[in-house]
């Protein structure tokens, strides 16, 4: 399956966060950001140096910063640390002494925004391979369910995950393992197939970095790289 026919599927996927391999053995990150509310959509994604952030379109609009502002991307350790929140930060502060992102997790729940309590979703990408992970809440109880899935690098081979697996009141969250994807030939191929399959109404950023070259598309400001 391809990413286009994915995420076609989905009226409402949250947020996005896929890993994996060209086909020339590139390493392929992607993140994205779908919201609803006037407080989630007044987001852009800044790339500076390696570092992605999310910060506001407009400062004097925030309601609340909490979980809309953050570091989404960084490097530590020779890995790059890609997530839905400021859990970037706990992971690499955890890698960089020695740690392991179990014992990241561990110290991390699923977000507090009741009553959707939206999962925590994480990608660390090494040199041999990549790891999704998933902080969820447990149906009926307060507990948090900590998924971690490994990949070897395989070539023309990517994975996916997301937050919500569509509309709902409460928000449905993501379950199952994460989507074998069939890998896009470049980076804006995989910005371009990706950001056309979601609806104009929720689509608010997207970063994509496959090898050296990185794109970023805002709803609000453009696409930059």
């Amino acid at each position: 399956m391809r990413i286009g026919e994915y995420l076609g599927g989905i009226d409402y996927p949250g947020r996005i966060i896929l890993g994996g391999t060209g086909a020339g053995g590139e390493d392929i990150l992607l993140y994205a950001i779908t919201g609803r509310s006037a407080n989630s959509r007044n987001r852009l994604f800044a790339l500076d140096g390696g570092t992605l952030r999310t910060i506001p379109a407009d400062a004097s609009k925030v309601a609340d910063p909490s979980l809309i502002i953050y570091r989404a991307m960084a490097s530590a350790c020779g890995s790059t640390v890609l997530t839905n929140g400021d859990q970037t930060d706990t992971i690499c502060s955890f890698l960089s002494a020695g740690g392991t992102l179990g014992e990241a997790l561990a110290s991390r729940e699923y977000e507090p925004d009741a009553p959707n309590y939206t999962p925590r979703i994480s990608l660390v990408m090494g040199r041999e391979g990549y790891s999704l992970s998933i902080i969820s809440k447990e149906s009926g109880s307060d507990e948090a369910s900590r998924r971690i899935f490994d990949y070897g690098k395989e070539n023309g081979v990517c994975h996916i995950i997301h937050t919500y697996e569509g509309n709902g009141d409460p928000l449905p969250s993501f379950s199952g393992l994460p989507v074998r994807l069939e890998a896009e030939a470049s980076a804006l191929d995989l910005l371009s197939r990706a950001w056309d399959a979601l609806d104009p109404d929720i689509r608010i950023s997207m970063y994509v970095r496959y090898g050296s070259d990185e794109i970023v598309r805002n709803a609000m400001g453009g696409t930059n790289g």
